[in-house]
């Protein structure tokens, strides 16, 4: 399956290259632009794309709040923030709206179109210099607990085994990592996780890795 996707940039030159480089790649198609957060907002819900490339610092509305409407209007549409802005606060602030990967807009074409099918996948993507500030953040958070009280019940409905594979995808580990660390098959992982995210009520990956630090289940460090 072609994956759609939507680039959301005030800079026309940003949006004319990723559009070169991605329609460039086999099984992904730019559908769309938009020029501001609140034209992403609304090319979503006419063009459904899989995926929005979504810039952070854009007029109107910006990208994590554009993000945040996204997600809660949108059951499909995953979110990849590209920026040349490696700051702790719009790591945090994106993955918190829902965002679903976060990448510097120096990355590669390559790693552009490996972070969109990722993404699409319903994969973590986050860049290794924005996953170290990432931990770093939830340390400096460590004291005040954000997980709200009907999240955490939902928590306790989760199994000792899905509590524990969790704990290891907020390190980092992939389904095929996971499946060899407690030495079952990758199908059952792949269970393991969609239930997961079904009890906590949680898009993807990335959510989950963010609920777990901010239930305390990982220590940062």
């Amino acid at each position: 399956m072609t994956i759609r996707v939507l680039i959301a940039d005030d800079q026309m030159m940003v949006r004319e290259g990723f559009s070169v480089l991605l329609n460039a790649m086999p099984g992904i198609e730019v559908v769309g632009e938009a020029v501001n957060g609140r034209q992403a907002v609304e090319r979503v819900h006419e063009l459904a794309p899989d995926v929005v490339l979504m810039d952070i610092r854009m007029p109107e509305l910006n990208g994590i709040e554009a993000t945040r409407e996204i997600v809660a209007a949108d059951g499909t549409a995953k979110v990849l923030v590209l920026t040349t802005f490696d700051l702790d606060e719009y790591v945090y602030q994106a993955l918190r709206a829902g965002a679903s990967g976060f990448l510097l807009k120096d990355a590669s074409a390559r790693q552009l179109a490996d972070g969109v099918r990722v993404v699409a996948a319903g994969e973590a993507l986050l860049a290794p210099s924005v996953t170290r500030r990432l931990i770093t953040e939830f340390s400096r958070l460590a004291d005040t607990p954000r997980v709200a009280p009907a999240a955490r019940s939902a928590y306790g409905e989760l199994t000792e085994r899905e509590t524990e594979v969790l704990v290891l995808i907020a390190q980092g580990l992939s389904n095929s990592e996971i499946a060899g660390r407690l030495v079952v098959a990758e199908s059952t992982i792949k269970t393991h996780v969609s239930r997961v995210l079904v009890k906590l009520g949680l898009r993807d990956r990335t959510q989950a890795a963010v609920f777990a630090y901010e239930a305390r289940l990982v220590t940062p460090g």
